[in-house]
């Protein structure tokens, strides 16, 4: 498949796309607009029959043959296919064709419960659904012989409580979920989550409508953790939104629509993702992003090998090829979201050193060290929770 020619085209709206529906991907999980059947898949029936998550055994030959990778759209680098063609011997037929998480998971439940072939070898679903078809055992284990460069990734995603040393679930892209405001606008520095509720932004305010982004950093600033989310501290973390909602503090819920609200100033403080903020500020220097001193969230993009996969080394060989840090950072220079690698300073100054400098693309530790993840939730939590953000936000 022809990849892009521009990588720097429609940046923005593959960014705000890619968010939007995740947001839309939550409100649905809330309202069930799937239906009792997307519950039923993940039933304990079919659970128990299906086979082991575990690759054939490996012969220790080379990869060959054809692999086949679904991704989003816009999500990667002018002649990184190519590159990778030429390196490995390998052909690749990539598509751009996963553009939601719950209907990609609609789609394919029949198929994958049957293990049935689903056109791709390997996919790259958000890690809350790759959590999601781990727990239904429809994952192949990613064998560490065949990916070295694993030992790549940042030590925080490497020890994930939601795949332990990382052997199903690959991290390909991550972003963080903090907070952007228009320093001339608000006057002062922002620097906690309770500034959102400062009466002096009244109705200049706006949060996320997705469950996880939206409610992540609000937990945090109560002294709970999305890491280990239960249902009296979301229900505390809803009743603070609720009451700042009906006190006019709050001008909208969003996807990424508040970065043309933030940029025309009709909103002054805003949860945001970090990427959007790149660009916010490279139209508006005022514009800034800062995650909250009790912390703020991470989203995070994975790779996985579905059990169904025809070509398990070929996507094993994917995936070690873009852990080099030299490979790795070809996408970065592309997508500008944070790596997934650690110590990418240097690769990152040979293609642009401004890219390597920026913080809301190469986080210091420190920033790093401030960002949770939250837990892979079951669907009942799911269905629970969003049910009760949903409650406020309208969604």
């Amino acid at each position: 498949m022809p990849e892009n020619t521009d990588p720097f085209a429609h940046l923005a709206t593959n960014r705000t796309s890619r968010r939007r529906f995740l947001g839309r991907s939550a409100a649905a999980a809330a309202a069930l607009a799937l239906g009792p059947a997307v519950l039923a898949a993940c039933g304990s029936d079919e659970k128990s029959s299906a086979p082991s998550t575990s690759a054939e055994p490996d012969d220790g030959s080379p990869a060959s043959g054809l692999l086949r990778v679904s991704n989003w759209p816009l999500y990667m680098a002018p002649g990184f296919i190519d590159a990778f063609q030429k390196t490995s011997g390998l052909q690749v037929d990539y598509k751009e064709d996963f553009n939601d998480n719950e209907q990609w998971f609609a789609k394919f439940k029949e198929p994958l419960s049957r293990k049935q072939d689903i056109g791709a070898d390997l996919v790259v679903p958000t890690e809350f659904m790759a959590a999601r078809i781990l727990d239904l055992h429809w994952l192949n284990e990613i064998r560490d012989a065949r990916v070295p460069n694993k030992k790549n990734l940042r030590p925080d995603l490497l020890n994930s409580t939601i795949d332990p040393g990382r052997k199903y679930i690959a991290p390909f892209m991550s972003g963080m979920v903090g907070l952007a405001y228009n320093k001339a606008a608000t006057g002062r520095p922002i620097t906690k989550t309770e500034d959102l509720w400062d009466p002096a932004f009244k109705g200049r305010v706006s949060l996320l409508s997705d469950l996880q982004d939206g409610l992540g950093m609000v937990m945090l600033s109560q002294g709970n953790s999305p890491e280990n989310p239960t249902t009296e501290a979301v229900e505390k973390a809803v009743a603070t939104i609720r009451e700042n909602k009906d006190k006019g503090q709050i001008r909208k819920f969003t996807g990424n629509d508040y970065a043309e609200e933030l940029a025309s100033g009709n909103v002054v403080l805003a949860q945001a993702y970090s990427g959007d903020a790149v660009q916010l500020k490279a139209d508006n220097p005022d514009i800034e992003f800062i995650v909250p001193d009790a912390g703020g969230t991470w989203f995070i993009d994975t790779m996985v090998i579905p059990y169904t996969t025809g070509n398990q080394k070929a996507a094993e060989a994917w995936i070690d090829y873009l852990y080099d840090r030299a490979n790795y950072a070809k996408l970065i220079a592309t997508t500008q979201f944070v790596p997934v690698l650690s110590h990418m300073t240097d690769e990152l100054s040979k293609i642009d050193p401004t890219i390597a400098g920026n913080q809301l693309i190469n986080p210091p530790a420190a920033m790093l060290d401030n960002l949770k993840s939250w837990a892979a939730m079951t669907d009942e939590q799911t269905q629970e929770f969003n049910g009760l953000y949903a409650a406020v936000t309208g969604g």
